[in-house]
């Protein structure tokens, strides 16, 4: 097992060699005293770790052996890492000088904070947030996410608009600091998920536990975004169908439980029919399979919800929106989140 160090950046790669030479020297430049870079190898078929070895010796490399996904990937690397918090970092992201500071700061100064996201900007289209994450996210009334600087598909450029630290619902997987304390308190990710949402629910069970998760302007990285599965893919469909319908049924307050997830499996079927009409037929092929794959694993569901549900202790959070982005969206035609008036810190 790695010696103890203060601050653990682990990123899990999978074939992801083609993108060492472009990211990971501004990682390697950028991570400060008491920092440890962590490669943690998901099964690689590529020459991923060959390379790595001879071209950036100063990375540590876990080698899982096999593809575990994202969610699981990361449980089983960080199993393996010693440190008072983690940075979990796509390897598709660019860093930027004193990226570090201001977020363990902030994770040090508040000992319910949990978690941190970073500003995340565009690498392809500095000026503009990117979609994974953007300036932190939250969820409507019925489990959609969405971000400030992103809603849906939309994103906003940046203009300073969200250079105010604040409290958010989650924090992205392409680059999150966390305190090791509180990852392993809450078991790490769902490695049932594979990849997709993973964080999102991982940041709904720290909430309901008391924890807040907070953002951080003041660090600021740049994503590509769609390395691994393109934002169209009907792989990706399948999985945020399916991993959303398993965050809402483990994570729903009993109050609200019934009422909000029937009314989601309805807009699951508007959605399906939406791809029909669209003849996006691999897509709504998608959608009829993370339904099936939800019954599939029902009983597994019932017995983490009733785990969950015991430990816990906060029921109604503000960074949930109590209305539907997709009618906000689609129907009022409001595209960025300034138009919702929805403050969560009130």
């Amino acid at each position: 097992m790695p010696g103890s160090v203060k601050i653990a950046i682990v990123i899990l790669n999978y074939n992801g060699e083609k993108l060492f030479d472009t990211f990971l020297p501004s990682v390697i430049r950028n991570k400060g005293n008491e920092t440890e870079i962590f490669l943690a190898d998901n099964g690689s078929t590529d020459n991923s770790v060959n390379y790595l070895k001879d071209n950036f010796p100063d990375v540590k490399i876990i080698d899982l052996k096999r593809n575990y996904g994202f969610a699981e990937g990361y449980n089983r690397a960080l199993q393996q890492v010693d440190a008072d918090f983690f940075v979990l970092l796509n390897s598709d992201v660019e860093v930027t000088p004193g990226w570090l500071d201001p977020a363990i700061k902030m994770l040090e100064e508040n000992e319910n904070l949990a978690a941190v996201q970073p500003k995340i900007l565009s690498y392809e289209k500095p000026h503009q947030f990117e979609y994974a994450g953007a300036a932190g996210g939250f969820t409507d009334l019925f489990g959609y996410p969405f971000c400030r600087g992103r809603m849906l598909n939309r994103m906003e450029p940046d203009v300073g608009q969200y250079n105010r630290s604040s409290s958010i619902f989650w924090a992205s997987g392409a680059c999150m600091f966390i305190k090791a304390g509180a990852f392993q308190k809450a078991e790490g990710f769902d490695g049932d998920f594979w990849a997709h949402m993973e964080e999102i629910d991982l940041c709904w069970r720290l909430k309901n536990q008391g924890y807040q998760v907070g953002y951080q302007p003041e660090s600021v990285v740049f994503h590509l975004g769609g390395g691994t599965l393109s934002y169209n893919s009907p792989k990706k469909v399948y999985l945020n169908f399916r991993n959303n319908l398993f965050m809402l049924y483990k994570n729903l307050p009993k109050n609200q439980f019934h009422r909000i997830f029937f009314a989601r499996m309805m807009l699951d079927g508007v959605a399906a029919v939406k791809f029909i009409l669209g003849f996006h037929f691999r897509s709504f092929g998608a959608v009829v399979k993370a339904h099936i794959s939800f019954y599939r694993n029902l009983g597994k569901l019932i017995r983490k919800r009733k785990k969950l549900q015991k430990l816990s202790v906060v029921k109604n959070h503000p960074e949930i929106y109590q209305g539907s982005i997709m009618w906000n969206f689609f129907i009022r035609k409001k595209r960025k989140f300034s138009e919702l008036n929805f403050n969560p810190e009130k």
